[in-house]
């Protein structure tokens, strides 16, 4: 029985795919979410990639997109282990996590963490 383990590249991928989600997410939050000055320029009319960043990502994480998308795809990779699905999962988790939906993605990490542990799909 082969466990669903990624490679060493695979894994290395993945850190990119992780570590890249959550170096933005954490730069929405901090730097463009919470500042004072950037939520007054914006909801003064400015029109700037960041503003129009700032309102798309607003809205997501309001309508708890970010954790019910992580937990989604995360079942998903549950039942049919697949390093794309657990890639998709793993970047939502971490969005989900830092914006504000960290319910639901705690959960599809811990659904990500089981998926590990499940039997590897056989090759076609």
């Amino acid at each position: 029985m082969r466990l669903f383990l990624p490679s060493a590249r695979a894994t290395n991928a993945l850190l990119i795919v992780g570590f890249g989600a959550l170096g933005y997410a954490l730069y929405m939050r901090y730097l463009v979410i919470e500042q004072s000055s950037v939520s007054l320029a914006c909801q003064s009319g400015l029109q700037t990639w960041l503003c129009a960043a700032r309102s798309i990502v607003t809205a997501l994480f309001r309508h708890s997109i970010f954790g019910w998308t992580a937990l989604v795809v995360a079942g998903l990779n549950l039942v049919r282990p697949s390093l794309l699905l657990f890639a998709v999962s793993l970047a939502a988790t971490c969005l989900g996590v830092v914006l504000y939906n960290a319910g639901l993605a705690g959960l599809a990490a811990g659904l990500l963490i089981l998926s590990l542990a499940r039997r590897a799909p056989a090759a076609a």
